[in-house]
């Protein structure tokens, strides 16, 4: 087949993968110069722990996806590295300890680590917290950097274009005409817009069950010392619905988060690059219109909580960004996936989850499809 994909993001490069994977001819189309959105502004992790049940099952294909990925585009980065998510409290190891009771703990790699224990598996983590949930199913990418690589990859096939600083305009049947004058015809055109929920994907797709989530984020410069897994801090457990559970109750009730942190609707999460910069995160704002400057005191709270971690100092932050997601507005899906006319199918709303489950995600819509 033909297929005609719009949008050069983690969800459009994934749909591109699978289909040249399957032995189709795929066109795909980015309106910048090089994927700008959610895509490259995350932390690049393969994130497990959290999960819901619902969701456990394509999490965890989607890791053996990466990790096949990463094993023929080794410019990917893919990396087994695992995480900890430090606590500081005994209402947080009580969610912890519950977590790790649970049937799927096993698949998800959970255990409960004295801090000796965490330091064994991460010696970095020189600072304070009294215990850690270890996830070893947890992975990461390098999201500056995958894209490029896996379209690399797919243009050796010779059945890859990409075709970049090109935006879609109309879709008449399965035929995509964009404002260079150029007219794809297909046999399937996929749009995976991400954030853009106006234009080309309302006009085609109506309103949509989605919502846009701002988030801020910075990057340090190289460490001198290594992160052998990712992070994450206790707040974690309210932001992933996988920790929900009678524990997590409890803690909502005892125990509130700092007022910076309550105020930005934050948690900790960190990953180091493969240059040793440390990825730090985040924050999240659902209301919009959202601010178009990005505020102080969240990098400042999450740098202390950082070294409070680590025991040291942070070297210096060099960037500091934000970002907008799609998030699909239903619980019992991984995204939003739309078929508003033969041949055309619309998916957007993996919800912050984009870099985990973009291979999954290509899959599913390509056996859907019959591709």
């Amino acid at each position: 087949m033909r297929v005609t994909i719009v949008g050069g993001g983690i969800v459009g490069t994934a749909h591109a993968y699978e289909a040249v994977r399957r032995g189709h001819q795929v066109i795909h189309i980015e309106r910048e110069r090089e994927a700008r959105g959610a895509t490259v502004r995350n932390f690049g992790l393969v994130w497990v722990s959290g999960r819901t049940e619902l969701e456990l099952d394509a999490t965890l294909r989607s890791r053996e996806l990466w990790e096949r990925i990463g094993a023929e585009v080794p410019g990917v980065g893919f990396r087994p590295a695992g995480s900890l998510t430090l606590l500081r409290s005994g209402a947080e190891v009580a969610v912890a300890e519950e977590a790790v009771a649970r049937p799927d703990a096993e698949r998800r790699g959970f255990t409960l680590l004295e801090p000796d224990e965490a330091r064994r598996v991460n010696p970095a983590l020189q600072g304070k917290f009294v215990a850690a949930l270890h996830c070893s199913t947890d992975a990461a990418v390098e999201s500056r950097v995958a894209l490029p690589a896996i379209r690399a990859h797919l243009a050796a096939t010779g059945r890859y274009t990409f075709e970049s600083g090109t935006e879609a305009r109309s879709v008449e049947g399965t035929t995509v005409r964009d404002d260079r004058g150029g007219v794809h015809h297909g046999d399937l055109v996929l749009l995976c817009a991400g954030a853009a929920h106006g234009g080309l994907v309302r006009e085609i797709a109506g309103e949509l069950p989605v919502r846009r989530v701002r988030l801020q984020m910075m990057q340090t410069a190289p460490w001198e010392h290594q992160l052998t897994t990712a992070i994450a801090d206790g707040d974690s457990f309210r932001y992933y619905p996988g920790f929900a559970g009678s524990a997590l109750d409890q803690l909502q009730r005892s125990e509130s988060q700092q007022e910076v942190a309550e105020n930005h609707r934050m948690q900790l999460l960190c990953v180091q690059r493969l240059d040793g910069g440390l990825t730090i995160g985040d924050t999240h704002e659902y209301a919009e219109p959202f601010g178009f400057d990005v505020q102080e005191d969240p990098y400042a709270y999450l740098v202390n909580v950082v070294e409070e971690f680590l025991g040291q100092p942070l070297p210096p932050v060099h960037r500091r960004w934000a970002g907008v997601y799609s998030q699909s507005v239903d619980p019992t899906a991984l995204v939003c996936r739309v078929n508003p006319a033969e041949g055309v199918w619309v998916i957007t709303g993996p919800g912050g989850r984009g870099m985990t489950l973009g291979p999954v995600v290509g899959e599913q819509t390509a056996d859907l499809i019959g591709l």
